[in-house]
C-alpha cells in the first residue's frame, strides 16, 4: 500500500475509475482511511504527486476525526441515542435501565460484554425495522447479518442479503430505522437513482434529519473500542 512520508505516514488506498477525470482523495468519516482516486489511464506518479500536494489539507482531515475511546467499566456510552452508564452487576442477565447498562461477570470484560449487548439489541431492532418496510414493499429480504464494518452501515445484495453494522444499536432508534429502510428499499431499486430514494421516501417520509445525524456524529460510533 503507498503511502505518503511524515510523522506519522498516511496510508494511501489507490482506486482506478473510469468515470474518474481528475484525481481526488476522499477521508472516511467512519475509519479515516484515505482512498486517492486516479482516472484508469493516468500514472501512479502524477497520483501520488497530487497527494502529496493535498498533504497538509490531509492531516488536517485526519486530526479532526473522533479519538480512539476504549469501553471501560464506569464509562458512559450512548445506547439507543442516550447515555448509559456501564456499571457491574451480580447474576448473569444483562440489565438495561434509565441510565445504566447493568453487565455482570468480570469488570475487565466490560467492553466485550457491551458489544454482545449490542449486537443483540441491533438485531432485534434492525429485524423489526426491516419486516416491517418489507412488508409495506411487498419485498422479502433472504437473510439479515450483522458486522461491524469500517466503510458502510448497511448494504444490500441483489440476492436480497441485507447486512447491517451492529453500531447502529447506539444511534437514536430513528437512525436505525432510516438506515433499515433504506437497504430495504434497494430490494426495490439497486442503486441510487431518483426512483430508488422516491422508494425511501415512500417508507420513511421524514428521514432526512436521521440521515443529517449519521453523515454528522456516525464517525464517532466507531471511535469506541470494545476490546473485540
Amino acid at each position: 500500500m503507498p503511502e505518503l512520508p511524515g510523522d506519522p505516514p498516511i496510508p494511501l488506498v489507490l482506486r482506478r475509475s473510469a468515470r474518474a477525470r481528475r484525481f481526488s482523495l476522499r477521508v472516511s468519516r467512519l475509519d479515516g482511511r484515505v482512498t486517492l482516486t486516479l482516472p484508469a489511464r493516468a500514472a501512479e506518479a502524477e497520483a501520488m504527486a497530487f497527494a502529496r500536494s493535498q498533504a497538509d489539507w490531509l492531516r488536517r482531515a485526519l486530526a479532526d476525526q473522533p479519538a480512539a475511546r476504549p469501553v471501560a467499566a464506569g464509562d458512559w456510552l450512548p445506547v439507543e441515542g442516550q447515555p448509559r452508564r456501564l456499571m457491574p452487576a451480580p447474576g448473569r442477565s444483562v440489565r438495561l435501565e434509565a441510565d445504566t447498562l447493568w453487565l455482570p461477570g468480570d469488570p475487565a470484560q466490560t467492553g466485550r460484554r457491551a458489544a454482545a449487548f449490542l449486537r443483540t439489541l441491533a438485531r432485534d431492532r434492525l429485524a423489526l425495522a426491516c419486516d416491517r418496510h418489507a412488508t409495506r414493499l411487498g419485498r422479502r429480504p433472504t437473510a439479515l447479518v450483522l458486522r461491524d464494518t469500517r466503510s458502510r452501515w448497511g448494504s444490500c445484495t441483489a440476492g436480497g442479503r441485507l447486512m447491517f453494522n451492529w453500531r447502529l444499536a447506539m444511534a437514536p432508534p430513528a437512525v436505525l430505522d432510516y438506515v433499515a429502510a433504506h437497504e430495504v428499499a434497494h430490494l426495490a431499486q439497486m442503486n441510487h437513482s431518483p426512483a430508488f430514494w422516491a422508494v425511501v421516501e415512500t417508507l420513511l417520509p421524514d428521514h432526512g434529519a436521521a440521515r443529517r445525524w449519521l453523515r454528522a456524529e456516525g464517525a464517532a460510533l466507531h471511535a469506541w473500542r470494545f476490546g473485540d
